[in-house]
């Protein structure tokens, strides 16, 4: 392995585009992560996100409770 050797990826001397330092002023920003954009959106929109989060989990919590009450085993009394 060659110590000039970064990544395959990179050219050697150019730093990446996520190494961050960057100063925010650039021509051609790289586009925001689904990560960035969605937390960035749940701050935005914290109650509905919490909402939409209760009514998932509440959900879920329901369909298990039924899937397992439909399939409870029946025991001789």
């Amino acid at each position: 392995m060659s110590p000039s050797s970064t990544s395959p990826s990179e050219p050697s001397g150019q730093p990446s585009a996520l190494a961050g330092g960057g100063s925010g002023g650039e021509a051609k920003a790289a586009p925001a992560s689904f990560i960035k954009l969605a937390m960035r959106n749940m701050v935005r929109k914290g109650r509905q996100s919490l909402f939409h989060f209760g009514l998932t989990a509440l959900g879920l919590t329901g369909f298990l409770v039924l899937i397992a009450w439909l399939g409870r085993p029946s025991l001789p009394q």
